[in-house]
Formats: C-alpha cells, structure tokens, sequence
C-alpha cells in the first residue's frame, strides 16, 4: 500500500513538473484605458464622393458625343421632361436630395450634358465601362440605374428639367 501511494505522489509530482514552468499569452480583455499605438496604421484617405465630383470632360459612353445646349431653357420641353422624370424616375431620384440615387439637382455643374445623357440612355455599359459611373455604382450600395429605355428625345426633355433643378 505504501509503494502504491509512492507511486500516484511520483506522478502527481511528475505531473506538477511537467506542466508548470510554461508563461501562458494574456488574452488582451476590454478596457477603457487608451493605449499608444505600437504600430502606426496607414489610414485609409477618404475622397470625396462620386456624386459630389467634378468631372465636366467626360462625356460618358453611349450614342451621345456632342450636346450644344442654348442659353434659354425651353419651358416646354421642361414639362415634358418633369413628366417623364415623375413617371419613370421618382422610383429610384428624387430632385432635391440623395435616395436610391443621386439627385439630379444641379447635375450639370458636375457633369457634362453627354454624360448625364448617355447615363439616362445606355446605364448598362456607363456602369461597366465609365469609371465615374462604375464609383457611383458603388457609392449607392451597388443599386445599378435601371434602363428605362427612353428615347433620345425623352431623355433630352429630362436633361432639360435637369437645367431647372437649382
């Protein structure tokens, strides 16, 4: 009986020895204690967004290459292009601030009125192709504008309410 208890003892000491003498890692817990930053992260510069972007060359990528707008902006033309803005654009654009989509309102003083044309006519290969396009796409949670297939005239007309949007 005596030689069994020297034996469990032996290895419960044996035991003891072989797992003692190892430094256990200090899981790092919450705390409200700010700490200095060992290791100076680069940070991600933030740019402004697509939507507020200034970019008056790019014409876009569709049918249309050269738009020559007048002076005067035709109040015919305006109406039928706020009809066409309010029945096949409302859904996603609302005129006087950000939704699903950009809002229209003072577009032409950041974009040229090709693009914003070839935007409205051909939004599939803008957003394929366009880089401007492409970081709208992702600026608005990848929500991509919808073709309503309009024609150039429609399209004009919206372009021509877009004038008005100030």
């Amino acid at each position: 009986m005596k030689k069994a208890l020297n034996i469990v003892m032996a290895l419960c000491v044996s035991l003891l020895i072989s797992c003692g003498g190892k430094e256990e890692k200090k899981k790092e817990g919450f705390s409200y204690e700010k700490k200095a930053p060992t290791e100076q992260k680069a940070k991600k510069v933030e740019s402004e967004p697509a939507s507020k972007k200034v970019d008056l060359a790019n014409k876009g990528i569709g049918p249309i290459t050269s738009l020559e707008l007048p002076s005067d902006i035709d109040q015919t033309m305006v109406t039928h292009g706020a009809d066409v803005f309010k029945k096949m654009c409302t859904a996603c654009h609302r005129a006087d601030k950000k939704f699903i989509g950009p809002s229209p309102k003072n577009i032409l003083d950041r974009r040229s009125p090709e693009w914003v044309m070839n935007m409205i006519l051909n939004p599939d290969e803008m957003v394929q192709k366009d880089p401007l396009a492409k970081a709208l796409l992702i600026e608005f949670n990848g929500s991509p504008m919808a073709n309503q297939n309009l024609s150039e005239e429609d399209a004009r007309a919206v372009l021509e309410y877009f004038r008005t949007l100030k």
